[in-house]
């Protein structure tokens, strides 16, 4: 399809939206809801439309100002300079425009659970994977989110063997997705001391959050046992059996929960979980058939690819996906300029997708 044909597609529907709004009579009120969520998504679509339209349209006056100045020195300059500055504007307002159109995600809105896991390294890779979810939980604050811990499983001297939270607020997918893989640390442990370097790593899971309708799950699926919780070191920390691990029998996901005194709570954060790791699955599974013959994609979702190296010795960051190297590891750690890796990588999936039209 053009891109004349599809901005008058995209125009027609956004009139034909505002016409069922102001005949909003005949709507329930979810109909209401999502005819205006569709209608906001469409503005600033139409508004670039708009302007790329505007733009060609004096473009073409301006062509014709050129043919009809004949002899007048001063109209031909002006409408030359004109033609040279919109043939300049327009290209870049129609690559915007062509970016507005690509196909949304339709998981970019929704909030999401974020597990991190220490992996290799030991009490090193435990210290780690709690620098890491420290940071998610500062770029939070930054931008207004909040961030709910759901459990934290620690090693008592400061790291985490794994650490699950909720972040709700705006486009919170959107922005993190691509956080997902392993992620690689080189550092001399305060332990160490040769002043060795050592490499350890921790791993991330960012999932969408799933509502019920999402995810259809069985209750003759589960099994669901009850145990006393505990602490670091095994300590008991609770006296009655308020933990819960679901177990989700075709899939063998295995979730856990005890950071609340309420079995009945830790239940409802553990289903949370499990809906979001079933409809990941499930997402991951869809997007692999997509994605066959696109080797190059950025975030392939396999939780196994290394994505990202933090060298304290050399103070950078280097995300392998893109070859971005920053040499700021202690503002990216410290949640500020963690934007800068995040806007790098929607970037290169945005040239990706519009190089292949996707």
């Amino acid at each position: 399809m053009s891109l004349d044909s599809t901005m008058d597609k995209v125009l027609a529907r956004r009139t034909e939206v505002e016409n069922i709004l102001n005949d909003a009579a005949s709507l329930s009120v979810d109909e209401m809801a999502n005819f205006a969520r569709e209608l906001s998504e469409l503005r600033p679509v139409c508004e670039q439309i708009e302007l790329v339209q505007r733009l060609t349209s004096e473009l073409s006056d301006a062509e014709v100002m050129v043919g009809e100045a004949g002899d007048d020195p001063d109209m031909l300059e002006m409408a030359r300079l004109e033609m040279q500055e919109l043939q300049a504007q327009i290209p870049d307002e129609q690559q915007k425009l062509q970016l507005l159109l690509l196909p949304k995600d339709r998981d970019d809105a929704r909030n999401a659970i974020l597990e991190v896991r220490a992996g290799t390294g030991g009490d090193e890779a435990a210290l780690f994977a709690s620098d890491l979810f420290g940071m998610y939980q500062r770029f939070s604050a930054k931008y207004g989110w909040k961030f709910e811990v759901m459990e934290v499983s620690e090693t008592g001297i400061g790291g985490y063997k794994e650490a699950t939270a909720t972040i709700t607020g705006s486009d919170v997918f959107a922005r993190l997705k691509f956080e997902s893989g392993v992620h690689r640390v080189q550092r001399v442990p305060e332990t160490e001391t040769g002043g060795r370097i050592h490499t350890s790593a921790a791993t991330v899971a960012v999932l969408p959050e799933a509502e019920d309708v999402d995810v259809e799950v069985v209750e003759s699926d589960l099994r669901i046992d009850v145990f006393r919780a505990s602490g670091p070191g095994g300590q008991s920390v609770n006296t009655t059996d308020s933990a819960v691990r679901i177990t989700h029998m075709p899939t063998g996901i295995v979730v856990s929960q005890q950071d609340e005194k309420s079995q009945h709570k830790n239940r409802a954060k553990a289903m949370k979980i499990l809906r979001a790791r079933l409809y990941d699955a499930e997402r991951a599974r869809v997007q692999a058939e997509r994605a066959a013959d696109r080797k190059g994609q950025v975030g392939s979702g396999d939780r196994s690819e290394r994505i990202r190296t933090y060298n304290f010795p050399q103070g950078r960051v280097t995300d392998h996906r893109i070859n971005l190297t920053l040499y700021k590891l202690d503002r990216v750690i410290a949640g500020e300029a963690l934007d800068e890796v995040i806007d790098a990588l929607i970037s290169e999936d945005q040239a990706r997708r519009l190089a292949e039209g996707t």
